[in-house]
This record gives structure tokens, sequence and C-alpha cells, in this order.
């Protein structure tokens, strides 16, 4: 079996490293900025400026401290799946706990008066520096797997079409660092994208793959038709350095999402419970609100240039309307900037996705859908609540009436407000991809629902629109 790679020490030490001078900078660069920048004229100094010694002595427990805690979350390890979205609030919840700790500490530490000031300036400081320094070992250790370095050996096992997206998104993301030997199965798969993936051999002599291949990783992707043969894969891997992690169906992980919850003493079990709770939803309503009225104020100029285009472009009008549901299954009217020929929709003979290359598209249009600057509008929806900034994607009425017969708890999308953007479109799931792959990533978001996930998803959209895929 393969021996421990250098980056599992080197990452999480440099890791390390890098938190603690972002610690200690932050807390002098508050110091600086509270006491001698031209931040005083805004914010006078009233008493005399505190020694530094004490701000440095501090640091001397605030910076074991906060390390302590960001090991308590599993913050310091090889983590070849992050991204710098996850990072940033995993970093503002520790930030935000070890500041109260602080506080905390200084409230009780009568020798010397610690400015709130510059308690302040350091959260935002610590947030801002400690992002910069996990940005940057990221960055570093993808560069190393980009040139083949430390790369961790996978075997996957399967053969159906779970098995093949998993290979294919592992291909397709060589800064994870992971090598793909291939996928074991009792037999080839006849599905045509396994061509491009070794075969290893057969499930039952999994061993001798695992010691051929040198296997660091095992993913297991069998339907459920096969998990008897887990055990099996389970005692074979027995007496191997190996990790092994299973890839369950995604309607298997919402659907076991069971608990249990006690009226005068007789258990029940909740097997669908409300995705959000009353206070979730107005909070989540209250930042809809605020940022569509921001966002329709600050792109008013771009909003006027686009209607200007498009009426130089083709005859029609600005916006298209179309019908879709909703939340709780009701109608709406979702605005777009028109990027279709007039009468084009008119034309379709049958229910089609997002098609790409349409050729029913206007010479702007092209660019609208692309950069998905014909989105923008539905702001406005948002505005009026007949959508939200992030949930699932809405769908026409006869799109609705032809999968709810088809795919299993598609209706379960209409628990929450739709979104204009969502999880499974940040993951790359637009426009003629999978259908079930969409609701699957859709029903995910509705029971895993938080403001977190929602600001996540929000982060990485924007990234998605710097570095355009495919749009709808």
């Amino acid at each position: 079996m393969a021996q421990p790679r250098r980056n599992d020490i080197l990452v999480p030490l440099f890791t390390l490293v890098c938190d603690a001078v972002a610690i200690e900078t932050a807390f002098l660069l508050s110091y600086w900025i509270r006491f001698f920048s031209p931040f005083t004229s805004i914010v006078e100094v009233v008493t005399e400026i505190p020694p530094l010694r004490a701000y440095i002595e501090g640091t001397l427990f605030i910076i074991p401290a906060w390390l302590l805690i960001f090991q308590s979350r599993r913050m310091y390890a090889v983590r070849r799946n992050t991204y710098i979205t996850d990072e940033f609030f995993a970093i503002v919840k520790v930030v935000t706990i070890g500041m109260l700790i602080v506080m905390s500490a200084a409230f009780f530490y009568r020798a010397f008066s610690y400015s709130r000031v510059v308690f302040g300036l350091m959260w935002l400081l610590s947030i801002i520096l400690l992002s910069i320094g996990r940005f940057s070992t990221i960055a570093f250790e993808r560069a190393l797997y980009r040139r083949g370095k430390e790369l961790r050996n996978v075997a996957l096992i399967g053969s159906g079409e779970t098995a093949l997206r998993v290979l294919r998104a592992l291909a397709k993301a060589p800064f994870l660092g992971y090598d793909i030997a291939g996928y074991a199965a009792d037999k080839k798969s006849p599905l045509p994208g396994f061509s491009d993936f070794r075969y290893l051999g057969q499930i039952a002599g999994i061993s001798d793959i695992f010691k051929r291949e040198e296997i660091e990783l095992v993913l297991i992707a069998l339907p459920y038709s096969d998990h008897s043969k887990i055990v099996q894969l389970a005692r074979e891997c027995e007496g191997y350095n190996i990790e092994v992690m299973f890839v369950p169906d995604m309607l298997e992980i919402i659907t076991s999402r069971l608990r249990v919850r006690e009226i005068e003493g007789i258990p029940f079990i909740t097997i669908k419970a409300m995705a959000m709770s009353s206070w979730g939803g107005i909070f989540k309503r209250i930042f809809d609100l605020l940022v569509s009225l921001l966002l329709l104020i600050l792109l008013l100029p771009l909003f006027i240039l686009i209607t200007f285009i498009i009426k130089l472009d083709s005859s029609g009008p600005v916006f298209y309307l179309q019908e879709r549901v909703g939340f709780d299954g009701k109608h709406f009217q979702m605005i777009k900037f028109r990027s279709m020929k007039t009468g084009a929709e008119t034309a379709q003979q049958e229910i089609r996705l997002g098609i790409k290359n349409d050729p029913r598209r206007t010479r702007i249009g092209i660019f609208l859908r692309k950069t998905s600057l014909d989105e923008l509008p539905q702001l406005i929806n948002v505005l009026k609540g007949e959508m939200s900034l992030v949930g699932p994607r809405p769908e026409r009425t006869d799109y609705v009436e032809k999968f709810k017969k088809v795919i299993p708890k598609y209706l379960d999308r209409h628990r929450v407000k739709t979104g204009m953007t969502g999880w499974a479109q940040v993951n790359g799931l637009r426009g003629d991809t999978s259908l079930e792959d969409r609701i699957s990533y859709d029903l995910y978001y509705i029971e895993h629902w938080s403001f977190t996930f929602d600001l996540k998803i929000l982060l990485r959209t924007i990234r998605e629109l710097l570095w355009s895929r495919s749009a709808e």
C-alpha cells in the first residue's frame, strides 16, 4: 500500500502557520488603524494610547486558543474538495466564537482595558486575512495536483449511471488530486461513457486490485439492488490502509433523514418535516427583499442599456413573460429579457428543455444567455415575493405536469420558493443536462436549507458568472 504523502503533513502545517501569521497581523493592524492611522480623525482617541506590548502579550493567549478552535472544527487537514466559499463561512464562525472568548477574557481582566474598536477591527481583519491565507493554501495545493504531484490513487466500484457520473466528475476536476485507476464491477459496463476509463476487474478479486494498483481511496457507487455486496467489499478492505467511501443515490440520502418526536409520550417518526422554520422563511424573505431592491437600483443603467440594444437588434417586446410554477404550486409570470426572435416560442412542437446553440436566439440573445444577463429581470419577481434569490429553478406548467408522473418526489421542489439560482445550477446542472440530477440537487437543497447555504450558493453563482460554462 502507498506510504503517507508529504502534503498530508506539509499542507496542514503550512495552513496552521498562515493562520497564526494572519491572526497576529490582524491584531497589530487593528491596533495601528485605531490609534495611529487616519481612522483616528473619524473615531477620535480620547484616552491615552495603550502600550503595544500589552496587545502583543494578549496574542500569546489568542493565537493558541483560536488555533485550537480551528482544530476542533477539523480545519487542519488535506482537503482536496474544499472551495474557498466553504472555508470562508467556517472562518466567520470560528473568528466570531474566538472574538467572544477574547472579549469575555478581557472583561474579567481588570489590570488593563482593551479598546472595543480594536476588537471590532480585529474581527473584520481576521476574517479577511485568514480567508486570504486559506485561499493561498488551496491554490498551492491545487497547483501541486495539476502538475501531477501528490495524487491519490482511486478505484471506483460500480458500473451504473451513478458510477459514471462520479468518474466524469473526478476526471473533470484534476485540481482535486485524484488519479483514477479505473472501475471494478462484475463485468464491463455497456454504457458508452465507461470506455474512457479502465476496467480493473471483478469485485470478487478486489483485494488483488488494491495491491496491483496501490489503491488509497475506494468509492463505492452501487445501485440499491447491489447493496448486499457492500458487506463483502468491507471485508475485502480489511487489513489495507485505504479509505472507503459510499456514494448513495441522492434520494436515499433524503429519505434517510428520519427524526423521532414525542407527542404526549407517544413516539412518532417524522419522514418529512417543514422545509424551513417560520423565522427562517421570514429572514430569507427580508434578505431577498433588501438585496433585490439594492441590485435593481445599482443595475438600473445596465437595464436601460440592454433595453436599448434589444430594441435595436430586433422587433418585439423587451421583456419576455412566461408562466412558471412556484412555491406551493402557485403560478406566476417569470420575467426575462427577450433573447429569442418574436414568435419563436409558439413554433415549438414539443416540450423541450434548454437547447444548446438554440437557433431561435437573436444576436444579442446569444450574449444575454451566455452571460445569464437575460435572467436579471427576475429580480422584480424576487422583489414581488414570487421568487427567491436562491432556490430550485421554476419550471413551466406543462413541464411540471409531464415530469411529476415519471420523476419521484418531483413536486417536492415546490416546498420552497423557486430561485434565480440554485444548488443544481452552481454544480453545472443547467441547460440540456440530466433532469433527474437537477431534481436530486434541488431536493438536497430543500432538506439541508440554511441561510449560510444560501450565501454559499450566491458566492458560487458569482464565480460561475465570471467563468460561465453554459446557460439555460
